[in-house]
């Protein structure tokens, strides 16, 4: 058998099989969900962390300089993920994505977009500026939008035995990526209303003022998702 037939025999396996699905109260991991058909429905919060214009820091800057700022930045924002209760689960190029799950998922992953851009604004940008001068001699202003969605996902494992990995499936995995990718600075934290609706007062206002801008619509994907945005920023 040639490899169309070996990818003609695995998808035809794939189509013809039932999930065998289960539910899920802890963000998953590769050990416990099954590569053949094994699946994972959670009710969850997605968080999406973007670096804004890559393609400008791979096209202006030497590599070793573009790999220090994504690096410095993938760095940072893992965490503070991490100190928010965010369960990594994927990396794609300069975007890392995360999973909050439990009782204060909404609060905690509202809270980790806001401290992420208080990171990058106060320590990422002038910590690299001082040190990697041709970013502000060439017009570099470090940026980054972090995208929030919640609602149900089924989680599997997609790839082949020796390369694989989980995939999310579902709208709010979807629609946190799409709302990464916005750009209108000084806005750099987005949430969907579902979220909003589900935050402790102590993520939606400071000093009695909402730190959310909101509600109104966003295009998401070709599809209008109800958002709040927000400049804030939160010292971790």
């Amino acid at each position: 058998m040639g490899l169309a037939d070996d990818i003609s025999t695995a998808v035809g396996a794939v189509v013809n099989s039932d999930w065998n699905v289960r539910t899920g109260t802890v963000v998953p991991t590769t050990d416990n969900v099954a590569l053949s058909n094994g699946a994972v429905e959670v009710d969850a919060v997605y968080l999406y962390a973007d670096l804004a214009n890559s393609s400008g820091l791979a096209r202006d800057f030497a590599p070793k300089t573009a790999a220090k700022v994504i690096r410095a930045y993938l760095d940072a924002t893992c965490r503070v993920i991490k100190f928010r209760g965010g369960e990594i689960r994927s990396f794609d190029g300069d975007r890392v994505m995360a999973i909050f799950m439990g009782s204060s998922k909404n609060t905690s992953a509202a809270k980790c977009a806001l401290n992420i851009n208080y990171v990058v604004r106060e320590i990422l940008r002038p910590t690299l500026e001082a040190r990697l001068t041709s970013l502000k001699s060439k017009g570099f202003e470090l940026r980054h939008c972090v995208g929030v969605a919640s609602g149900p996902a089924l989680i599997v494992r997609g790839g082949v035995r020796g390369g694989n990995d989980l995939v999310s499936i579902g709208r709010p995995p979807n629609v946190a990526a799409k709302l990464s990718d916005v750009r209108a600075w000084p806005y750099a934290s987005y949430i969907t209303s579902d979220v909003f609706k589900n935050l402790h007062d102590e993520a939606k206002y400071s000093d009695g003022k909402l730190m959310w801008d909101g509600p109104y619509s966003q295009d998401a994907g070709g599809a209008a998702v109800t958002v709040y945005r927000s400049s804030w920023q939160w010292t971790p």
